[in-house]
């Protein structure tokens, strides 16, 4: 008597095999498994990608996808004068205080050291700020900084309310004072040393007017080779054409 045997053929992606089928997408047991998506074998489940050399070229592998890689992920990865903002290198060393280290202090997007100065508001009660530094203010006198127009020495209105509101506090001082006379940089060394000189003069010849005598008071020009802002811009130039007190 003649037996019949059945033999079950298994269908696994469309082709007949006697053996177990693979598992089914996304599931996976090699890269093999997955290659028909373009994608690798991660932990039993088929990905993009499982490191950055499954990626081309300017793409790197996050969270099992291929995307494009960040201009820069700390301050390191950007040149001179710029800083890592939104993975992106943007211009200037900062944008707060607290980008700055040690305590410094962010003036026109530049770092400046803890104790460093543009003006006296960057200076603590009973300081002022002189020759860029935060100093201690002379027997309480309140010494402002003269600002001056662009390639002017005359004194203008503001900067002689601030002196005469100082001369009184100046003449009962009796400090000696070298008046330090400052230019921006556009200019030539020679013309910015003379017109920084001409500033200095002014308001020693000013003060003098209002009764600070005149032989507690030195006068001397940087040209720009001192600027208070290193930058070089309107801001930044505003800031260096100035006159300085510089107790001895």
């Amino acid at each position: 008597m003649m037996r019949r045997i059945l033999v079950l053929v298994g269908v696994c992606g469309g082709a007949f095999a006697l053996t177990g089928c693979g598992p089914t997408y996304p599931k996976c047991n090699n890269d093999d498994n997955c290659k028909d998506h373009n994608e690798v074998c991660v932990q039993g489940t088929c990905r993009e990608c499982g490191s950055d050399q499954n990626c081309k070229t300017g793409f790197t592998c996050q969270d099992n996808k291929c995307v494009p890689k960040p201009e820069c992920t700390t301050n390191a990865d950007c040149g001179p004068g710029k800083r890592c903002q939104d993975q992106k290198c943007v211009v200037g060393e900062c944008a707060t205080d607290s980008d700055c280290p040690g305590g410094g202090k962010c003036r026109n997007n530049t770092c400046l050291a803890q104790n460093a100065c543009v003006t006296n508001a960057d200076c603590a009660s009973g300081e002022e700020c002189s020759g860029g530094t935060c100093v201690a203010s002379a027997q309480g006198c309140h010494v402002d900084v003269i600002h001056f127009e662009f390639d002017k020495y005359s004194l203008t209105a503001q900067a002689k309310h601030q002196l005469t509101s100082m001369a009184d506090c100046l003449k009962g001082s009796r400090a000696h004072y070298t008046l330090e006379g400052h230019a921006d940089e556009r200019g030539t060394d020679e013309y910015n040393l003379h017109l920084s000189e001409r500033r200095a003069a002014s308001v020693q010849k000013y003060l003098g007017s209002l009764g600070v005598p005149s032989n507690e008071m030195d006068t001397v020009g940087y040209g720009f080779h001192r600027p208070a802002d290193p930058g070089h811009n309107e801001q930044a130039w505003a800031a260096n054409r100035r006159v300085e007190f510089k107790r001895k």
